[in-house]
């Protein structure tokens, strides 16, 4: 009976924290580039003092990490939006000051004349920030050059400012997803430009959330959770019964 409580009341609490995750995943069903969480459950036994015995049973739930499909690529026509083709990512600083990665293309030119997201993350090539000229036009290439023609009359030759960083993730389990919604190297280093990643201008990625799926799934958190509630009010029930049985034969 205490495994069942046990088993009961860690999965009705952790139950709670997939459905956080499946709310979450639905609020960012219209964020650009957004990457679908996902959680299963795991049996965690507790082990005693020795003998080492397991007593007890616990439900966790473990994240396992993110839904790495390509989300639908919308057709804008804006000069000012690119999308990653296949997987990869690029790069951009992180709040931390450090090197991140990311699949939300588009990008702003801020008073200083840097290339960011429209999250505001400055945008990276091998050699740090692209900083625009004023009165410029931008193009983007498919393998992330980025050139400019003046658009004041005079000299409109083709200046090459840099490239955007691309990186590969041909692996699948290289990068985790942050807190801040970016991505990093499991390993804590610096991802190499992968000279196979493309980009296409005038194009931006859409989350790859299911919407229908997760309201499923959000059914699905709440019958658990129900029955969890109900599985508790058993063991309690038996417990009971089982201390006036043996009142009784006392």
């Amino acid at each position: 009976m205490d495994k069942m409580l046990y088993i009961a009341m860690t999965g009705a609490k952790h139950v709670q924290l997939q459905q956080a995750t499946t709310s979450n995943n639905l609020a960012n069903a219209n964020t650009n580039g957004f990457k679908a969480e996902l959680v299963a459950f795991r049996a965690l036994p507790v082990v005693a003092d020795a003998p080492a015995t397991p007593t007890r049973a616990f439900v966790v739930d473990s994240t396992i990490g993110h839904d790495r499909s390509q989300g639908p690529l919308i057709h804008t026509g804006n000069d000012q939006d690119f999308a990653v083709k296949g997987p990869g990512f690029f790069a951009v600083q992180g709040p931390d000051g450090q090197e991140a990665y990311t699949r939300d293309g588009g990008y702003i030119i801020d008073e200083a004349g840097i290339m960011r997201t429209r999250a505001g993350h400055v945008i990276l090539s091998d050699g740090g920030p692209i900083t625009v000229p004023n009165n410029t036009r931008v193009a983007i290439g498919e393998d992330g050059t980025i050139s400019t023609v003046s658009t004041e009359a005079g000299d409109r030759a083709v200046q090459i400012l840099g490239q955007i960083k691309l990186v590969g993730d041909a692996n699948r389990t290289d990068f985790y997803k942050g807190i801040d919604g970016l991505f990093r190297r499991n390993d804590q280093q610096i991802a190499q430009r992968d000279e196979n990643a493309k980009v296409t201008a005038g194009a931006l990625e859409g989350s790859n959330v299911n919407v229908v799926e997760s309201l499923v799934q959000m059914i699905d958190h709440a019958r658990h959770y129900d029955l969890s509630i109900k599985m508790m009010q058993t063991a309690d029930q038996n417990a009971k019964s089982a201390t006036s049985i043996m009142s009784m034969s006392n």
